[in-house]
């Protein structure tokens, strides 16, 4: 198979070229949709069956939108596009050898191979070499992480009303943000929303508005590459809700009761919450230091990969690296630089195949940035414009409804944000023990079915259970799962 590529992986043979993209983010997607009208085959291989809108995960956290508006199914964003296909599962191997993707899903191992790759793997939540606070402190990377997050908080009132000891009231009834930026600040603000003007009048042994609220943060400011005038304006909104900002507090412990944080003065104290919420960092997917291993190239302090001008991995012009998992003249991990990325990665691919000269090197230009603070307040920052208040949030409800990808998830966000924001109800508030808890038996779950699936995978004497490149390996079925063995694949 190797004899049909050239070195930059363009394809010599009949055959169409393949495109093989990793991750279903924007990324990805905006990757795909670009080489729609392109003479390749594209395979996208993701982790989920959804295109996550990331930015708006903490309104499904704090039930004002539902998990379908933000996360459409990738296989209906594409159903369309006639060279595409959408195959579930997580990548753990990429053959740069041989040019092939291993990808696990439930219950069965598959291989494709790739004339062209496009790495769009992610980021996920750092906790600085603490893993173990996520026990305690969920991040927000994915609609699971949202579910959980909405079930601890609408939860922490429920419980706290069964209560009668002051002292677990406030243990209930106190939330802890860790982390400044925006997604932080925006959940500290919505939780505000939420204790002041949603849940008053529909308790009656607790008043939701006696309900506490702390932001946490390392660092000096909120909402730091805001600039100082953006940053003084959003703290100030974050006061008139409520919110307790406490500044250059680091965390060093978290455990079920609450938070231990030390100061600049190296004075520790604890904070005694229930409710604690990761928002202060992320790194990139472990994918990205495997793919650095294979092709001895290097990786940043968060784990991504650190590409050439053009995107590409080092001694390896046909594997492109975009998005978050990217490394280049410090770019941050936002939105804008994973769709900018993804569509000149397919420009690239498609220059190739036409036997075009490479394109000038990728250049991020920046759309601007904005957060949101509370209804009717955001802050915004597009080229040399600063807004703040009712101008940004208006900007920044304009921009949020122009990549939500559908007409459908359009219709039914602005509803939900006309009920929460003129009215004072959440249209999403239905939370189950399963969603506080599907965490920790989903990683039970997984760990437990691992040694199965490699075994159906690879065989007992190490064989690999897809010798033909391209075929998947055989799929254990239900039954053999439910009784913890593989079936053994049929004729």
């Amino acid at each position: 198979m190797n004899r049909d590529r050239t070195a930059d992986g363009t394809g010599t043979g009949d055959r169409r070229h393949r495109v093989v993209i990793v991750g279903s983010g924007f990324g990805g997607l905006f990757a795909a949709k670009a080489l729609r009208r392109a003479p390749v085959d594209v395979t996208m291989v993701a982790r989920t069956t959804h295109h996550l809108f990331q930015p708006l995960l903490y309104q499904v956290a704090t039930g004002i939108l539902s998990p379908g508006e933000v996360a459409p199914a990738t296989r209906e964003i594409l159903r369309r596009q006639r060279n595409a296909e959408v195959l579930l599962g997580e990548v753990t191997d990429i053959d740069l050898e041989t040019r092939t993707v291993t990808a696990n899903a439930p219950l069965t191992t598959f291989r494709v191979e790739y004339d062209s790759l496009i790495v769009a793997a992610g980021a996920t939540q750092s906790y600085f070499g603490h893993d173990e606070f996520a026990e305690h402190a969920p991040g927000m990377k994915s609609i699971d992480d949202a579910l959980e997050l909405r079930g601890r908080i609408f939860g922490a009132f429920e419980l706290a009303e069964l209560e009668t000891d002051p002292a677990t009231i406030a243990r209930w009834m106190t939330f802890v943000v860790v982390g400044a930026g925006p997604t932080g600040v925006e959940m500290a603000g919505q939780i505000a929303e939420l204790a002041h003007r949603t849940l008053p009048g529909e308790f009656r042994r607790i008043d939701p508005r006696k309900a506490r609220i702390i932001l946490l943060d390392a660092g000096d400011s909120v909402l730091g590459t805001f600039g100082d005038r953006l940053s003084g304006k959003a703290l100030q909104q974050l006061h008139r809700l409520g919110v307790d900002v406490e500044l250059g507090a680091t965390v060093v412990g978290v455990d079920d009761d609450g938070i231990e944080v030390a100061d600049r003065d190296g004075r520790r104290r604890r904070i005694e919450c229930r409710t604690k919420i990761w928002a202060a960092g992320v790194s990139g997917s472990p994918l990205g230091a495997h793919l650095a291993s294979r092709a001895g190239a290097e990786t940043d302090r968060a784990g991504r990969v650190k590409v050439e001008p053009d995107l590409t991995l080092p001694g390896r012009p046909e594997v492109f690296v975009v998005g978050d998992l990217m490394s280049l003249d410090r770019l941050p991990g936002v939105a804008q630089v994973a769709i900018q990325g993804g569509r000149y990665a397919a420009r690239q691919i498609l220059r190739r195949l036409r036997g075009e000269p490479a394109d000038q090197p990728f250049r991020y230009r920046d759309k601007g940035s904005m957060a949101t603070i509370s209804r009717f307040s955001a802050v915004a920052t597009v080229g040399r414009l600063r807004l703040a208040g009712l101008t940004g949030w208006l900007l920044w409800l304009a921009v949020h409804l122009l990549y939500l990808v559908g007409f459908k998830n359009r219709v039914t966000a602005v509803l939900h944000w006309f009920v929460s924001f003129i009215g004072r109800g959440r249209s999403e508030r239905t939370v189950t023990l399963q969603q506080v808890l599907a965490r920790t038996a989903l990683r039970e779950a997984t760990e437990s079915a691992t040694p199965a699936v490699t075994a159906a995978a690879t065989g007992s004497d190490g064989s690999t259970g897809t010798d033909v490149p391209g075929q998947r390996a055989a799929v254990p079925g239900p039954e053999a799962a439910r009784h913890g063995a593989p079936e053994q694949p049929t004729g």
